[in-house]
């Protein structure tokens, strides 16, 4: 059996709203888009179980529809009300085409209230704060980018009233990159609860609280990769068989997905990710993992949007390479490099070592938002060839 597939635009986020709320009751499944046009690959009818297709960001290759139901989306929320304070009224200040965003309004949804919901495009605090104000319910939440984060936090630090507002949340959730440590710390010195999440598109966004999976979300990390199961998991994705199949196995009678990430789960259940398999580099005979050196990286003043690619080098064979847009003077002299260059070595070690730092006036983002790693690392070689 099947339904229908509507394309909804995104950047009519009560839209979106609204189209959730009739699929989730059975109507037709919603592919949110970021303008109007219509892929011409884009199917005209889904398996009926399927009420959602979210377009990943491609952010190491090329993009895929995943394919959520139902049972799987509503599994996720239930599952994040259990780790929070229950069910909540929300703010939406991610697009509605990024599955952070979607939970937003599947959790409003799944709670009977109404979020607040900001206008596409970059980040106001004063519209959030003014989107928070208006929120009725005694229990807030908001989902964030961790830039998002830091603004909200720049504010909160020059004006008590914007802390104030921010201590109000009962969780302000944070994923889709790497969140700064001493990010986090800054929110809990200002007394704002800060909960770093876990998760994809193919487990309905976050599964996995502050290193600790919630709800029926289980984690093993097997020959270093992580894989997550649970009921939350996508059913694949659409039209793509192959990448199926490879990405979500069967074992032990669990289904599992392959999430391409590294990491380590402690003796007491604590998951840590420490980058993707695939940005490991040999630089002179050493592996580096570009996810390691991204979130040291990212702890240094004016680094915390940076990004670390790999680059050709003559002697070393490959090497990190920090693109950042950090307007100078910051990062221009080369004790700064060799500041960045010893933080790195210290956690990493010496082959981590980051080569050079590049500067552009505006990092190339994804359509979700991401930083476009591809983009960059063309970038990075073609300046080094000029």
């Amino acid at each position: 059996m099947t339904r229908r597939l509507l394309p909804v635009d995104a950047r009519d986020p009560g839209a979106v709203l609204d189209a959730l709320r009739v699929a989730l009751d059975g109507g037709p499944a919603v592919a949110p888009r970021t303008d109007d046009r219509v892929p011409v690959d884009l199917p005209g009818v889904v398996p009926q179980a399927v009420s959602l297709v979210v377009e990943t960001s491609g952010s190491s290759g090329r993009p895929k529809r995943v394919a959520l139901s139902s049972d799987a989306v509503l599994a996720g929320a239930a599952a994040a009300d259990g780790a929070l304070a229950g069910p909540g009224q929300w703010v939406l200040a991610l697009p509605a085409h990024y599955v952070a965003g979607l939970n937003v309004l599947v959790r409003s949804l799944a709670a009977g209230t109404e979020p607040a919901l900001l206008a596409p495009g970059h980040f106001d605090i004063g519209a959030f704060v003014a989107a928070a104000e208006r929120l009725d319910h005694p229990v807030r939440y908001s989902s964030l980018v961790p830039a998002q984060l830091s603004t909200a936090l720049d504010a909160a630090e020059a004006d008590r009233a914007v802390a104030d507002v921010l201590r109000r949340f009962d969780a302000l959730l944070v994923g889709g990159q790497a969140t700064p440590a001493t990010l986090v710390e800054r929110a809990r010195r200002l007394g704002v609860t800060v909960v770093r999440t876990y998760g994809s598109s193919e487990t309905s966004g976050g599964c996995v609280y502050d290193g600790v999976p919630v709800g029926r979300t289980r984690v093993e990390v097997v020959d270093g990769q992580v894989e997550l199961s649970g009921p939350s998991l996508a059913e694949g994705y659409l039209d793509d068989p192959g990448r199926t199949a490879a990405a979500f196995v069967t074992r032990d009678g669990l289904r599992w997905y392959r999430t391409g990430d590294a990491g380590t789960v402690s003796p007491d259940g604590v998951l840590t990710v420490s980058g993707r398999l695939d940005d490991v580099v040999v630089s002179g005979g050493e592996k580096v993992s570009l996810g390691v050196v991204e979130r040291v990286v990212r702890e240094q003043p004016g680094l915390a949007d940076a990004v670390v690619v790999r680059a050709a080098h003559a002697r070393w064979g490959e090497v990190p390479v920090v693109v950042t847009d950090a307007a100078p003077p910051v990062l221009t002299a080369a004790d700064d490099l060799a500041a960045l260059r010893s933080a790195v070595v210290a956690v990493a070690g010496r082959a981590a070592a980051p080569d050079r730092i590049v500067r552009v006036d505006t990092v190339p983002l994804l359509a979700s938002g991401k930083p476009d790693r591809v983009a960059l690392t063309r970038l990075v070689a073609d300046l080094a060839a000029s």
